[in-house]
């Protein structure tokens, strides 16, 4: 049901999903500008159509009445998908070329990041921006909020993330990684600190880079704490383990690795066979599963004793 046109196979392409926080719908974004909303036993709920290229990104706010996406085309859409028929609540125009990224911070906030350089901040009833970051000096691929919703954390082509606080008169981030020495596809947050299901363990930010390492930084004063350097090619997605005690990391190639955040330490890896896009762990802790090139998914065994 992605694309009308069995000819067309390059419309039907999913270029990002996303489950509801209750994991009751599943929201996909296809390379028509099309977002649908599936219920997990496979029913269409909504057909979004708003957007005239590539659906690039697409987030639920937590309360699950808003879906946000970000296009090709260089606007964000906030899609009221509450009632029966799915709308468009907002649309913004703020980016002047691709928008790449957007994450929530709350269920009105949201931070998006373009091919433009800039991170903006938005509310959904404002029609300017509460806040626009331009630090960067190259694209800028991804964004992310922190467990508590006050740091925005970006990556960029030009090898650098940047870490921004929320309402700082200073247009200047609070931390500035320079360490990379190619371009960061994509950074994320430890499930721990404020906000987060493990408040006592401290806050940590993970980036990873075509440079072929993944890096993990000391929110409180800066610092690198470990340079994970065990791959060989692109680095092209981390994710933290529910208790933030481990990391996993996929690269080109078919690496996985899963390391253990206290020293840097290499616990497991699995190799398999295609490109890695994506890695992610279950909640219990105790599986990855990491997506391939080569249209299969591997889940692989975790046991941490």
């Amino acid at each position: 049901q992605h694309g009308t046109n069995s000819s067309d196979k390059k419309n039907k392409d999913v270029t990002t999903l996303e489950w509801s926080s209750d994991g009751e719908l599943l929201a996909t974004g296809s390379y028509d500008g099309v977002a649908r909303v599936w219920r997990k036993d496979g029913s269409l709920v909504h057909v979004l159509q708003g957007h005239l290229g590539p659906i690039f990104s697409l987030k639920w706010n937590k309360k699950g009445n808003f879906l946000l996406s970000g296009s090709y085309d260089k606007t964000t859409i906030v899609w009221n998908v509450s009632g029966d028929m799915g709308s468009i609540k907002q649309q913004f125009n703020h980016h002047s070329a691709p928008a790449l990224d957007v994450d929530w911070k709350d269920d009105l906030t949201f931070a998006s990041c373009s091919t433009d350089k800039s991170v903006f901040i938005c509310r959904v009833g404002s029609p300017g921006p509460l806040q626009q970051f331009t630090g960067h000096k190259d694209e800028v691929n991804a964004v992310k909020w922190d467990p508590s919703g006050t740091l925005l954390a970006s990556c960029s082509d030009d090898y650098t993330a940047k870490v921004w606080s929320l309402g700082s008169k200073s247009n200047q981030p609070l931390h500035d990684f320079k360490s990379h020495k190619q371009e960061i596809y994509t950074v994320k947050w430890s499930p721990t600190g404020p906000g987060s299901k493990n408040p006592h363990k401290p806050l940590m930010l993970a980036t990873a880079s075509f440079d072929a390492t993944v890096r993990l930084w000391n929110i409180k004063d800066g610092s690198c704490i470990s340079v994970l350097s065990r791959h060989r090619d692109s680095v092209y997605s981390v994710s933290f383990s529910p208790s933030g005690d481990y990391l996993a990391s996929g690269s080109l190639a078919g690496q996985l690795y899963i390391w253990r955040v206290r020293d840097g330490q290499n616990v497991k890896n699995f190799k398999g066979k295609g490109d890695i896009f994506e890695v992610a762990w279950n909640v219990e802790e105790s599986r990855v599963a990491a997506c391939f090139s080569s249209n299969v998914v591997n889940v692989i065994d975790f046991n941490s004793k």
